[in-house]
């Protein structure tokens, strides 16, 4: 299966939901993400190339399962490509977009729906997840604006299980290689290292391990539902 996590707005956590959401339910499925297809050492160049896209397409082809994360700045440029690269759409067996509840994102998400339609691609293949919802909000309120979207457009499919709250844990795996699916499968004993920790430095630190086990624990179980509603699978 072939997954884009998209949308044209930054901070709704594309990379996040690619990454534990996505990639570990799609038998650790390779993330390949599109602002570092054209790392070619110019820190301005954040236009993707045609070549580069039509490479993205190539070895995609030869993967089962991928997971394409495509960076707010690089969506115009991968929407337009899409067009040039006429039937490309259909590489994809979704196109998840994450968003939150803030109005400028979910403008932008109206924004990426209407853009992924005009390619012609299915209600069907859009999935919304809704994403940094505290624990005391109701989806259907906080994303009024998108629920009545949906409810005249209908291009677009909107589940309302598929949200993903808060967790500390997120910000503690930030710019970590460590996915929370690695947290869960690390067979150490931290009860027993705690008990036989020399210092106090090293009791905190595993402390700590043992923290973010637990909350990793909560969170696989609610992305597994997460991803049930989402996809179906």
């Amino acid at each position: 299966m072939k997954i884009a996590v998209i949308n044209f707005s930054g901070n709704v956590g594309k990379t996040t939901v690619a990454r534990h959401l996505l990639a570990p339910r799609l038998n650790n499925a390779q993330v390949i993400a599109v602002e570092s297809i054209n790392s070619d050492g110019n820190a301005e160049a954040d236009a993707i190339r045609g070549k580069q896209f039509g490479e993205l397409l190539e070895a995609m082809a030869l993967m089962d399962d991928a997971v394409v994360d495509i960076g707010a700045s690089n969506v115009e440029d991968f929407v337009n490509l899409m067009k040039q690269y006429r039937g490309s759409h259909e590489d994809f067996d979704f196109y998840v977009v994450p968003t939150v509840s803030k109005n400028k994102q979910q403008r932008d998400t109206i924004s990426t729906i209407d853009a992924l339609s005009e390619l012609g691609i299915a209600a069907k293949k859009i999935r919304l997840v809704f994403n940094m919802v505290e624990l005391d909000e109701v989806p259907e309120r906080v994303f009024s604006g998108l629920f009545e979207y949906h409810a005249s457009e209908k291009t677009f499919t909107l589940k309302p299980d598929a949200v993903i709250h808060v967790n500390d844990i997120y910000g503690r795996l930030k710019g970590s290689e460590q996915s929370i699916a690695d947290i869960l499968s690390d067979p150490a004993d931290l009860k027993e290292q705690l008990k036989t920790a020399q210092n106090a430095d090293e009791k905190l630190r595993i402390s700590r391990l043992i923290s973010i086990k637990r909350l990793a624990a909560g969170v696989s179980e609610e992305l597994d539902g997460v991803y049930k509603a989402l996809i179906g699978k």
